[in-house]
């Protein structure tokens, strides 16, 4: 009985194992055969070191102008000279050129503020040079038309009109029609006019100068001379 239930235990195991796939990969070795050895060319590697098996150089339309001028100057080097540039060597090129032009804006950007920055102080030096400071004197005491006559030679017509201005205010101060102060605004001026007709003018001109000299708008010769007959005008209004 036992024997019989050992073999029934068996059965299984036996039948497992032949229902195994059988391995196909397996070739039979054939040991008649002859075996050829095979071997790359010893020069393969010089075949392949042109331009056109090198994959670690941009070209087309990955390249910028600049690193197709650096390539086509490169390619030259070696088709005439032998002379193989490393495209590392070519890209540190790039980047120095590209160096090099940024400096060269920023000195130039530099270098045009800079001159711009001296080229203003040297021209309100220039124009102030004529002018004068009303605090450390009396506009009575100014002789008025030769600053005027000053300004016109140098044809600073902006410091003429400032000089024209000054003038108007100098005779209705010795015609104590104003009471003058350095400190005191061209609108205390004009209230303190009482003509009528002499106040409308000096408004008028207060409004020109005002325009030129502190608005710093640049006049021509010929915006002077219109401009000087409207002081020509309210010069006949002040009384003589």
């Amino acid at each position: 009985m036992i024997k019989k239930i050992l073999i029934l235990l068996a059965f299984p195991l036996i039948s497992f194992g032949n229902l195994q796939p059988q391995d196909s990969l397996k070739v039979p070795y054939d040991q008649d055969s002859d075996l050829i050895e095979r071997s790359f060319d010893k020069n393969l590697s010089e075949k392949y070191t042109g331009s056109e098996f090198d994959y670690d150089v941009k070209t087309g339309e990955s390249q910028n102008l600049l690193a197709r001028f650096l390539n086509w100057i490169f390619s030259g080097l070696n088709d005439l000279f032998g002379i193989h540039i490393p495209p590392n060597i070519s890209v540190i090129l790039e980047y120095l050129i590209y160096g090099l032009m940024g400096l060269l804006v920023i000195y130039l950007i530099t270098r045009f503020l800079i001159n711009e920055k001296f080229s203003s102080i040297f021209t309100k030096k220039a124009n102030s040079i004529l002018d004068i400071d009303l605090s450390e004197q009396h506009i009575e005491s100014l002789d008025l038309d030769e600053l005027m006559r000053s300004a016109l030679k140098s044809r600073d017509f902006r410091l003429a009109v400032r000089y024209q201005y000054l003038k108007i205010l100098k005779q209705l101060s010795q015609k104590h029609i104003i009471d003058w102060h350095f400190e005191k605004t061209n609108s205390d001026y004009e209230r303190e006019i009482k003509d009528t007709r002499l106040k409308s003018g000096f408004r008028e001109v207060s409004y020109l100068y005002e325009n030129i000299w502190y608005g710093e708008q640049p006049i021509n010769e010929g915006q002077y001379e219109m401009t000087q007959q409207r002081f020509t005008n309210l010069n006949v209004l002040i009384p003589q």
